[in-house]
């Protein structure tokens, strides 16, 4: 199976699902590939897959309905949480929140589910808990477990499920970190999270925020591995018709925003924060469930967001080529692939890209093959003139580490959430 289309919403198994932005064909973001694999096989690894989005007009959840198969998404995956150093101070205040509201202390258990490499858990671990990740990617799974965090490589099915409450018993907090928004069969996966939970056990994930993915232009966060797009007034109906509670929400700002959701089995008072959540996506026009189409949805203005940012960029780097000027890329996040297709970003382009993780450093990306280097390239190269940030959520750090460039005259381009030049 390279995908299948599904037809009823991830949350409340509605059939009414209707396109709302409809966007290019891409090869899978995180598809990275070698010069062997480029010699060998060429054609195989220019796959390109359908992209858009549906929504349910029942309860409002939007989601992908092309499903590739999980296999070939995260078997082999490239992305790691602790090589950016944002990212683990992240985790670190992560951590103390969940722990200022719950003790898992005396070797009480905590679940991630898929917990890369193990970057949250070695903080619960600090705190006295016992960790267990789950996560399938085998060789980052590998490496955790030897650096000290217990990982089983393998998805969280209901064999998982069964084996952790065997082998480890009931986790006082499991975690999942944009994982809930990766998942085909969320009902299946809640309903194993809700056995895995001891009686005042918290069940906390972190996904994109539909709101600010539609307000901040966020359209390179869309892509296959990201089946659904999550706002908070489906998913407190989705937790309550399992027996589970929604009971508070937090904004952050990762990913360019997300919510942290915290859900539990009745045991906690529903926090205000829910209700002000779901009066904010009401009054920004994000969803009214069971009007028609094109008449309410922020979502559709993204299609047109995305075309005025393209002209504004294709604009500025014909501009660029013909003054003779070079630019490269900065950062290989998996949103890069779909920034690159949906706004014609060519191999021509740029020069290479630059990413600061050994396990991207030497490779191409997906679909378009332009070439991974590390950080010293671009101190060599000192014909490059612009560095278009990629992974634009670290523009500040990246800027900050790169003055060098900017020093010797360098540029850089900035293009989401709005389009800045420095």
């Amino acid at each position: 199976m390279k995908f299948y289309t599904r037809r009823r919403c991830r949350l409340c198994d509605s059939f009414h699902l209707t396109t709302v932005v409809d966007l290019e064909y891409t090869p899978l973001a995180n598809e990275f590939v070698s010069q062997e694999q480029l010699a060998e096989n060429p054609e195989w690894l220019k796959d390109e897959f359908p992209l858009y989005l549906a929504e349910c007009v029942v309860c409002g959840h939007i989601q992908l309905p092309v499903v590739v198969d999980p296999e070939r998404l995260f078997s082999n995956y490239v992305y790691v949480s602790g090589t950016s150093p944002v990212f683990v101070k992240h985790f670190e205040n992560y951590a103390e929140t969940i722990l200022s509201r719950i003790d898992v202390s005396d070797s009480k258990l905590v679940v991630d589910i898929g917990s890369n490499d193990g970057t949250l858990l070695r903080f619960f671990k600090q705190a006295g808990a016992r960790v267990l990740g789950i996560d399938p990617a085998k060789g980052i799974a590998k490496k955790a477990t030897e650096e000290g965090i217990t990982t089983w490589a393998r998805f969280f099915d209901d064999v998982a499920c069964s084996d952790v409450l065997s082998t480890s018993g009931s986790a006082s907090v499991v975690v999942a970190n944009n994982v809930f928004a990766h998942i085909d069969d969320l009902r299946s996966t809640a309903e194993r999270i809700k056995r895995l939970l001891c009686s005042s056990g918290i069940f906390v994930f972190e996904v994109s925020y539909l709101l600010d993915v539609c307000q901040n232009t966020l359209f390179d966060t869309i892509y296959h591995e990201h089946l659904s797009y999550h706002h908070v007034g489906p998913l407190v109906k989705f937790f309550h018709s399992l027996g589970m509670s929604l009971f508070d929400v937090e904004r952050v700002n990762t990913h360019g925003g997300s919510i942290r959701c915290y859900v539990d089995l009745g045991e906690r008072p529903v926090e205000d924060s829910v209700l002000s959540a779901i009066e904010l996506e009401h009054e920004s026009g994000l969803i009214c469930p069971g009007k028609p189409p094109r008449s309410f949805n922020a979502v559709y203005k993204l299609f047109d967001q995305i075309g005025e940012l393209k002209e504004k960029l294709r604009a500025r780097l014909s501009e660029l080529k013909g003054e003779g000027k070079k630019v490269a890329g900065y950062g290989a996040p998996a949103k890069a692939t779909t920034f690159m297709y949906q706004l014609g970003l060519q191999r021509h382009d740029l020069e290479f890209i630059v990413d600061d993780s050994l396990l991207k450093q030497g490779l191409y990306t997906p679909g378009q093959h332009i070439s991974v280097v590390a950080s010293e390239e671009l101190k060599n190269r000192r014909d490059i003139d612009y560095l278009l940030i990629l992974a634009w959520n670290f523009a500040d750090p990246i800027m900050r580490s790169n003055s060098y460039f900017s020093d010797r005259g360098g540029k850089f381009i900035v293009p989401i959430p709005e389009y800045k030049e420095y």
